[in-house]
């Protein structure tokens, strides 16, 4: 790790104003999950601000404290949807967390690894993460982890493995690039498009990207997937490592000219709301700070770029359903797009939207929060799994893999057994949409050939 000048400071080098921005209303306190789980004034919004401040201004030092507290922060942007001020708290909550790391301040010979190995590691090569998906594929469909579930060899590993081991995701058979072609059309598409198939999302929810693709191509667009694509950077700019996330940004840009299309879609919460924030990141590269202003204005959310487009409404006839929507946090609050995955949900044939209290409230999921605070969000999760239990709804609805595996394994832990109930479905927007399509298309080939 490179040498730091530690007189200097990043929280510093913040245009002031944006410090001074909150005028401690207390309007963040009530949305803040984890204010709400503690009423310390430090785990609020406003308190964590006045900390920056403080640091900035040579009043306070920069300790592991402050490290401490920065890192049980969800992220999770609700205080940015309640303030009346407009603080930009995104980019003040990673400038603190980049500070943290810049000097040090949580420096562990086991954090250090793990943050080297998979921020800069794997992250950074999708072809050694798909290497890594397809042996965890093997391991899961082959039998052998059930076999050591059963065995009682998992006892045998460190307290923190047995604990995260039963909620790795369930890896597809097939990733993004098996099942999508670098470029697919329609007959006379109007709009051309590219999409985004992530890292998470490529290889445990590629069923997503598919179904994002069969979607837009049946709104007419031409769609452009390249067949191996960069991490988009979220991951690194949440946990302070704002270097990596400037270079995968970059690749990004060198990959997709946002020239080129009508539009770069995202379909999963937190990478578009990170996505859209390249203008921000590399505005003081030269050669890309233009570029990154062109591309946050191209990159849409799927359900926030078909609802501009009116997209087309599916008309078969399906069994009734009733779904329930969870809102990422970072969809709803960084993206400020809430009302758009209802109005898809809410055209699809037979399913009748049920509004889940609290939906808008953080899942516990938060990047990789459920593995670094897993008590705080285990609360969290039980907190969210109540809620959609109470809703009856057979289906949830939720656009971010974060969430999906968090609802997942809460549902698998949560939902009673005596009296025995069905478990809730999980599921994307999109998935329903596109099995709409395929429905409508599949009755129109039947009735063809009549």
């Amino acid at each position: 790790m490179p040498m730091t000048n530690k007189s200097d400071n990043l929280l510093k080098e913040l245009d002031y104003s944006v410090l001074q921005q909150c005028m401690h209303c207390g309007m963040c306190l009530p949305t803040c999950p984890t204010y709400d789980e503690t009423k310390l004034e430090r785990h609020s919004p406003r308190g964590r601000i006045a900390l920056m401040r403080a640091i900035a201004d040579d009043e306070l030092e920069l300790t592991k404290a402050f490290g401490d507290e920065m890192y049980y922060c969800l992220g999770c942007l609700a205080c940015v949807s309640a303030c009346p001020a407009g603080v930009n708290y995104p980019s003040l909550f990673e400038t603190a967390r980049a500070e943290i790391e810049r000097q040090s301040v949580m420096d562990h010979p086991k954090r250090d690894f793990l943050r080297w190995s998979i921020l800069r590691v794997l992250f950074t090569r999708p072809r050694l993460l798909r290497l890594v998906g397809r042996m965890l594929w093997v391991w899961q469909s082959s039998g052998l982890q059930g076999l050591a579930r059963r065995s009682g060899v998992m006892r045998l590993l460190p307290k923190n493995l047995r604990r995260l081991e039963p909620q790795s995701p369930t890896v597809k058979k097939r990733f993004s690039h098996q099942l999508i072609a670098p470029a697919e059309s329609t007959a006379k598409p109007v709009r051309h498009v590219a999409v985004l198939t992530g890292c998470i999302q490529d290889i445990a929810f590629s069923d997503v990207n598919r179904a994002t693709v069969d979607v837009l191509l049946a709104n007419d667009c031409k769609v452009h997937t390249p067949t191996v694509q960069p991490c988009c950077g979220s991951l690194h700019a949440h946990n302070g490592d704002l270097d990596s996330a400037r270079k995968l940004a970059r690749r990004q840009l060198d990959l997709f000219n946002p020239d080129d299309y009508d539009a770069i879609i995202s379909n999963a919460g937190g990478c578009g709301s990170h996505l859209k924030s390249y203008g921000h990141l590399l505005k003081d590269d030269p050669k890309y700070a233009e570029l990154a202003a062109r591309w946050d204005a191209k990159l849409k959310d799927i359900h926030e770029y078909l609802v501009e487009i009116d997209f087309r409404k599916p008309t078969c006839t399906q069994a009734k359903t009733t779904v329930a929507y969870h809102e990422s946090c970072h969809l709803c609050h960084g993206q400020q797009v809430s009302a758009q995955p209802r109005a898809i949900l809410r055209a699809i044939p037979g399913a009748k939207l049920v509004e889940c209290e609290e939906a808008q409230w953080c899942c516990g999921s938060a990047g990789i929060y459920n593995i670094t605070q897993p008590d705080t969000a285990n609360r969290l999760q039980r907190r969210k799994i109540a809620n959609i239990l109470a809703t009856d709804a057979q289906i949830v609805a939720t656009a971010n893999p974060g969430c999906h595996l968090q609802l997942v394994n809460g549902l698998k832990e949560s939902v009673p057994t005596n009296p025995p109930i069905a478990t809730p479905t999980v599921t994307h927007p999109i998935l329903l949409l596109a099995n709409a399509y395929r429905e409508e298309a599949k009755r129109g080939q039947e009735r063809s050939e009549i």
